[in-house]
């Protein structure tokens, strides 16, 4: 056998261009605690040079909660900033809280607005809430990016009592264990981002 002579196709490299990344804020609510986590969560990307970022916060938008297959001109004008991002992205990032065992009404009317834009593409979750740390809002979170063909990261960025992690000026009390888990969480979004979008290249998701 002549292995030099293979007739498979070669497989085109990303990975030399830095990944796009949405970073969706999922809260909405008035006084929230999401900037905080936001900024400290946007300066562990400034480290890296394989992300380009783009900032999804949905308290800057409001979106109807009533679906519609034909959705009104309000509701285009509003997911006409949003829409694009989110289809140009390599991969996401959500950062919700945790109410009520769950994820905020926001980030679900935003997931159900889109379809195509999620698939074969990797998630991951920087989470909050109370002795929780949000994780059963992310639980609950991956069944509902299975549904929508994406690929949902292992590990996550926790803040457990999250009040009482930052000081007043916003800066984490334990930096190396949040940076760390921050680090890992980002490796692995790298790794997925990168071989989807190379298959992608090969193969549209579907074909």
């Amino acid at each position: 056998m002549n292995l030099t002579n293979s007739t498979q196709p070669a497989v085109p490299s990303t990975s030399s261009a830095p990944l796009s990344l949405a970073l969706v804020v999922a809260s909405d609510r008035e006084g929230r605690f999401a900037p905080v986590l936001a900024d400290w969560f946007l300066s562990r990307l400034a480290e890296r040079e394989d992300f380009a970022v783009t900032v999804v916060d949905l308290a800057g938008v409001e979106l109807p909660t009533s679906l519609s297959y034909a959705p009104s001109p309000a509701v285009r004008a509003a997911l006409a900033g949003i829409t694009p991002a989110l289809a140009a992205a390599d991969a996401f990032v959500v950062l919700t809280p945790e109410y009520n065992h769950s994820f905020p009404a926001s980030l679900k009317n935003l997931i159900d607005r889109h379809y195509t834009e999620w698939q074969a593409k990797p998630v991951g979750f920087v989470s909050y809430g109370g002795i929780s740390g949000g994780l059963r809002a992310v639980e609950q979170l991956r069944q509902v990016f299975a549904e929508l063909h994406s690929v949902t990261v292992r590990d996550t960025v926790s803040f457990h009592h999250v009040h009482g992690q930052f000081d007043e000026d916003g800066r984490h009390k334990d930096p190396a264990g949040a940076g760390g888990a921050a680090k890992t969480l980002l490796d692995q979004l790298a790794w997925w981002g990168h071989a989807l979008k190379d298959a992608k290249a090969v193969r549209p998701y579907g074909a």
